[in-house]
This record gives C-alpha cells, sequence and structure tokens, in this order.
C-alpha cells in the first residue's frame, strides 16, 4: 500500500468486553483516566468467563458491551493499569493490539 508520509499514525487498539452491569464502571474509569475517545457497542452476546451471554434471550437478558480505544501507548498503559485489577473482580476480557489510525481531526488521539 502506497500511502503518503502522515496519513497513518501508529496507535494501540484496546477492546474491552464487559457485562452490561460493569459498562457505566468502565465509563467512569476511562474518563478518571482522561480518555479522550472510545466507542460502546451495547448489547453484545457470545461466551466468556461470565457465562453465556445471548441479547435476544428475552427471559434472561444480559448482554455484553464492548468497548473500544485508540490511543498512544502511554494512554492505553495507563488504560490496562486500572482495568485490570477490576477485571479480576468483575470479569471480562481486554485485548491489545497495534493499530493503525487514519489522520483526520485530532480530537480524540
Amino acid at each position: 500500500m502506497a500511502l503518503e508520509p502522515g496519513m497513518l499514525l501508529r496507535m494501540k487498539r484496546i477492546d474491552v468486553v464487559v457485562t452490561g452491569e460493569s459498562l457505566e464502571h468502565v465509563i467512569k474509569m476511562f474518563k478518571d483516566a482522561q480518555v479522550r475517545g472510545y466507542t460502546v457497542i451495547k448489547e453484545a452476546g457470545g461466551l466468556g468467563s461470565t457465562g453465556e451471554r445471548n441479547p435476544e434471550d428475552y427471559i434472561l437478558r444480559e448482554p455484553n458491551a464492548v468497548i473500544v480505544v485508540a490511543c498512544e501507548e502511554t494512554q492505553a498503559e495507563k488504560i490496562v493499569k486500572i482495568l485490570q485489577p477490576e477485571l479480576k473482580r468483575f470479569g471480562g476480557m481486554c485485548l491489545v493490539s497495534d493499530c493503525e489510525w487514519v489522520t483526520g481531526p485530532a480530537v480524540s488521539y
């Protein structure tokens, strides 16, 4: 791929999956850590440490939420340090990977 210099920024991507009940707590933690941008996907399903989550189950609705963050490495380290102890307490999953951000408005990176 031949792109012009400066079109992509090297970043870290953090994907967090938590129960719907834990979502507000995680968002508060992100705000306290001065995370400037994130995306929330509510009513995610799957199977993991908290059991099976089926957002289409009308009797036992316990959907997960997915939070996606793209940030610089130092911010990613800060997020992982505050999030890891909480994941041990309320369960969930956190993945950190390298990514590239297509430059645009600098508001959230």
